[in-house]
């Protein structure tokens, strides 16, 4: 949990930059990609992650101009990409000029439980994770390079000539 906005913030940065090294790797064929038809495809899970800021952050009250919880998944991986930049860096500003430190202490309803804010941000980060590795998944069966998240890649570790690690 955070104790502070900065190390919140701190880590946000991190985490959604991430979260666009995924989104910029996508293309428009890959969107559609998907386990069976009865599971999100690649671009609806890139559009979850986007619009959940939204809707996460709204229970907060925090207020900033966000994609919007519900909206129609975008037709083009450059429109979810930009869509989750955009939303992020508002939400990012939003905490700045609108919360303090005493703000993640303060409790709100979620999901018919009361958090804390320092939990709902928690939760933020650890949802987005979640989606991101299926995404990162979903992104091989189509084809696609995945960039080295929280260690190299396959491509990566041929590209410094060693081989990929078996366990």
């Amino acid at each position: 949990m955070y104790r502070t906005l900065e190390d919140f913030l701190a880590h946000w940065r991190q985490e959604s930059a991430m979260t666009l090294q995924v989104f910029e790797m996508l293309t428009d064929e890959s969107l559609d990609q998907q386990i069976t038809s009865q599971n999100r495809t690649l671009g609806r899970l890139g559009w979850h992650l986007t619009v959940t800021l939204d809707e996460m952050m709204g229970h907060t009250g925090l207020k900033f101009e966000a994609a919007r919880f519900g909206s129609p998944v975008p037709n083009t991986a450059k429109e979810i990409a930009d869509a989750y930049r955009v939303s992020s860096e508002a939400m990012i500003k939003a905490m700045q000029e609108q919360w303090t430190d005493a703000t993640l202490q303060e409790e709100r309803n979620m999901y018919g439980d009361n958090w804390t804010i320092s939990q709902v941000l928690t939760t933020l980060v650890l949802h987005q994770t979640h989606h991101r590795g299926q995404m990162t998944v979903l992104m091989r069966q189509a084809g696609l390079k995945v960039p080295g998240l929280y260690g190299p890649a396959m491509e990566e570790w041929a590209a410094m000539g060693a081989p990929v690690p078996e366990v």
